[in-house]
């Protein structure tokens, strides 16, 4: 019996087989379908989604004010125009991904409330077998695919990362994380506390501040923050030539792209000057009086972790004008009714919000096997972020940390795309990479190393993540100034590339 003829067997058994399965209908979800369609028309795909509907965090992350923390003209897909704010709101941003669904017929490749649980390689075969899980029947259904294509993010939808502090079983009242913020919160009239100094505390604080009776940021050390006007004069004025959409959305674009490049290369060559002109965007909100130093100034360089935008200097408003406050200082224990600091200080709370990072996550803990072996990710090396070594036939989509994800998502889509081609083209049933000779001597490196990034919710979990290495194509850049022209151009007959 032939493979061919053993595939269409099981599909008559109830197996279903596609040419490519993605895993996620998110943004990364989204946009690999869209470039399927594009670069390989011929390829049978299908999305399953573990949520009963598309769109991933932003489906599924419901605190106040949830906003985009990058601008929707490198956020947003460089193929598909974006005409609102540059900041965006999770509803546009949900609004933008159901046009998308609909523009380019995506809808009908998505199978929602699909939980993959295991996915098994055969060499034999060259196949993956994957067993889902069906949320709305409870039934588990067998799918089987000859390339899977991971978009499902990097992160534990269902839990929030929360430390565990003494006596959190004493407070009499809510502790809730911004990942599953419960409907029912009445925090109007209440003192509130945040604990973290990030893109989310940024976002909730300014949103809460206007009901609560006073919030309160706890954090153990200073962020980076940005002031930002939700608006750009460049795109506003090429609106107001009546420049195509297109045009203006690539343009800007490019601008953004451009003035991003010269933070990042700041924040290596003069990163003092950078993180002085931060200090002096704070203070103008702050005024002169306020202890900057010890609230707005980490002991990081700039762009070491993600710079948290605050839209129109919101949340400084709300310290300012006495709506809000910033404390520093580490958490000695919970009480009844909120926290003991080591200073010896209490701040009362009525709700205490742990916005505190999250949970990350290895290929969506799916439980891999490669040929009957259970496959240990922390072993593989990166073959630039995308492929995995002694991993046939699998691409993970891994955005950037610093700037925006999508932007990422779209090289690695045009890379998968073009290795799928070529695979056609020589008649490869599979690609597995694999270290040369000269390499296997390399000494691994982390696949995030912290003088590149080390926000806390990396720096926790390096140990599941794959290794890189020293040289192409085992690095991992986290750079789109260097990939924007290094992936296009990847050699696909380089040796590390093994076709059978």
């Amino acid at each position: 019996m032939n493979v061919t003829t053993e595939i269409h067997q099981r599909s008559a058994q109830g197996v279903e087989h596609f040419d490519v399965l993605i895993v996620g209908a998110g943004i990364s979800g989204i946009d690999a379908a869209y470039h399927l369609q594009q670069h390989c028309p011929d390829k049978k795909f299908v999305l399953l989604e573990t949520q009963e509907t598309f769109g991933g965090t932003w489906h599924t992350h419901k605190f106040p004010g949830i906003r985009s923390d990058s601008d929707l003209f490198t956020f947003g897909y460089k193929w598909k125009p974006w005409s609102g704010p540059p900041i965006a709101t999770a509803g546009e941003i949900l609004k933008y991904l159901d046009e998308v669904l609909d523009e380019q017929d995506i809808r009908k490749h998505i199978r929602f409330r699909h939980s993959v649980s295991t996915a098994t390689w055969s060499s034999k075969e060259n196949l993956w077998t994957l067993e889902v899980q069906r949320g709305d029947t409870g039934e588990t259904l067998r799918f089987t695919c000859n390339f899977l294509w991971m978009c499902q993010g990097y992160y534990r939808h269902a839990e929030g990362y929360t430390p565990d502090w003494p006596g959190m079983d004493r407070f009499q009242g809510r502790i809730v994380h911004p990942q599953t913020w419960p409907e029912d919160l009445d925090y109007k009239n209440k003192k509130v506390v945040v604990i973290g100094s990030g893109a989310t505390a940024a976002t909730i604080i300014p949103a809460m501040a206007k009901d609560c009776a006073h919030v309160t940021m706890l954090q153990r050390s200073p962020t980076y923050f940005i002031a930002k006007p939700n608006q750009n004069e460049l795109a506003d004025m090429l609106r107001l030539l009546d420049i195509p959409e297109a045009w203006t959305h690539e343009i800007v674009r490019r601008k953004i792209l451009q003035e991003q490049n010269t933070i990042q290369r700041r924040s290596f060559e003069e990163p003092e000057a950078l993180k002085q002109e931060l200090l002096a965007g704070i203070r103008a909100y702050l005024g002169d009086d306020f202890d900057i130093e010890t609230h707005f100034m980490p002991s990081y360089r700039p762009w070491q972790q993600r710079l948290a935008v605050i839209l129109d200097g919101d949340m400084l408003k709300d310290i300012r004008d006495g709506r809000a406050s910033v404390v520093t200082d580490h958490i000695e224990s919970f009480t009844e009714t909120g926290i003991l600091l080591k200073s010896g200080k209490e701040l009362e709370a009525d709700i205490i919000v742990t916005a505190t990072g999250f949970n990350m996550s290895a290929l969506g803990d799916i439980a891999f096997t490669i040929d009957g072996e259970p496959l240990d990710f922390a072993n593989c090396w990166a073959h630039r972020g995308i492929l995995f070594s002694g991993v046939p036939n699998l691409a993970y989509v891994f955005g950037y940390l610093r700037a925006s994800w999508t932007m990422r998502a779209d090289m690695v889509s045009e890379f998968v795309c073009r290795l799928l081609n070529h695979m056609a083209e020589k008649g490869a049933r599979s690609v597995t990479p694999q270290l040369r000779d000269d390499e296997k001597q390399m000494e691994p490196r982390p696949l995030i190393e912290a003088k590149n990034f080390n926000a806390g919710y990396i720096t926790r979990q390096l140990h599941i993540l794959p290794k890189q290495g020293d040289r192409q194509p085992w690095i991992f850049s986290q750079d789109y100034y260097a990939e924007k022209d290094e992936i296009p151009n990847a050699d696909l007959e380089d040796g590390t590339l093994i076709y059978s």
